[in-house]
């Protein structure tokens, strides 16, 4: 899978001191719209900025940038797997382009393709019972053996649970934070941040450095909402943040979901709520796979394909698997196709076969699956007898 093309170096740097501009961000963003990219919008000079609505502060950072911060985060994506994806480029995870506010840009430590995968977000509780944690655990690592990517906000509770389950299980995760993409919150997640960058993505829409601040939780949950194809809500209180996330999906027309629980748990509260709003009720993985399988598949189809010439099925007398490869002619799609068996076969078996990633082979099979060549099941996949 090709990664993203980096930005042109004077874009990038121009893109970064709009981000440094702090402030509104609909008049940088109307900037963006307007003018096309950074560089034309910084060129266009203080009339031009006025006009779209920034405030003095913001003109003045436009004009004189704080530099300290500007190498900080020029260094910050001079290093590997790092990257900056600005609204209009073409690697902006087209789902989140479509929620009321995207961010004019997104940190990625890791994989950035993932953004583009189908996902879906589970959130709840920071404090959760033993069972929520274990549904969470669960449906996460269902759901990620099923293709999903799980998105989530990396906080404690429900959200590591998650995140841990779903690469555990050899499956992806996003994590979006409310802090710079290289500030793990709470401080004892450093080592989930790492592992989420290695095997997965951590995505921010602030500048590495960044701490986390009470205002930016409720601005982190629009994007994990909007990064996914629905929200699923494990354990909930009347108010709460995992109750804001499940609102902003509802708002960006995504499905969201709710475990019931016990009415004597004040935990369930938010849930029950949820569902007397018209969330789905659900009780298993496969209840949020019936729903998401379909828009998976349309969203699947903007997916790195393999090649639409039909598989060749054995003949008569002639044995499964005998005989020449399909014929392939995306040397990645002929590698992966060789490393199946007819016996499940885990995603780390697949990555040590073929040397790809597990984030391109994630996509491959699930483009793969989508057109009927593999099955997955419980994060195993084999072809398609």
């Amino acid at each position: 899978m090709a990664g993203p093309v980096p930005l042109p170096a004077d874009e990038r740097t121009a893109l970064l001191m709009m981000l440094l501009a702090h402030g509104p961000a609909s008049a940088r963003r109307e900037l963006l719209g307007k003018f096309g990219s950074a560089r034309a919008a910084l060129r266009a000079g203080l009339s031009a900025w006025r006009a779209a609505g920034c405030t003095p502060e913001q003109c003045q950072a436009l004009a004189h940038p704080p530099r300290a911060a500007l190498a900080h985060a020029s260094r910050w994506l001079d290093a590997p797997g790092h990257h900056l994806l600005g609204l209009g480029d073409p690697a902006y995870p087209p789902l989140l382009r479509e929620i009321a506010l995207p961010p004019l840009a997104l940190f990625v430590d890791g994989e950035p393709a993932l953004l583009r995968h189908p996902g879906v977000a589970i959130v709840g509780s920071r404090r959760p019972s033993a069972g929520g944690a274990d549904l969470a655990r669960e449906f996460a690592s269902s759901l990620a053996g099923a293709g999903l990517v799980v998105v989530s906000g990396m906080a404690a509770g429900i959200d590591a649970a998650a995140h841990q389950a779903a690469l555990g299980g050899s499956g992806l995760s996003v994590a979006v934070l409310g802090s710079g993409p290289d500030v793990a919150y709470p401080a004892r997640h450093a080592a989930l941040r790492s592992a989420l960058a290695e095997r997965g993505a951590v995505v921010s829409e602030y500048l590495p450095g960044t701490g986390p601040a009470t205002v930016h939780f409720p601005a982190r949950n629009r994007i994990v909402a909007g990064l996914a194809l629905g929200t699923l809500v494990v354990e909930a209180a009347f108010r709460s943040g995992a109750l804001i996330t499940a609102r902003l999906a509802g708002e960006s027309g995504r499905e969201v979901f709710a475990i019931p629980g016990s009415v004597r748990n004040p935990l369930a509260r938010g849930c029950h709520r949820l569902i007397r709003d018209g969330a789905v009720l659900v009780e298993a993985p496969e209840d949020v796979l019936a729903v998401l399988g379909p828009l998976a598949l349309a969203q699947g189809r903007g997916l790195p394909k393999a090649d639409s010439v039909p598989i060749e099925h054995p003949g008569p007398g002639r044995a499964t698997g005998a005989g020449p490869s399909p014929p392939f002619t995306d040397p990645h799609y002929q590698s992966l196709w060789q490393a199946l068996g007819h016996d499940p076969t885990p995603m780390d078996s697949l990555v040590h076969r073929t040397g790809l990633t597990a984030a391109t082979l994630s996509s491959m099979l699930l483009a793969m699956e989508l057109e009927g060549r593999v099955v997955a099941e419980h994060g195993r996949y084999t072809r398609n007898p």
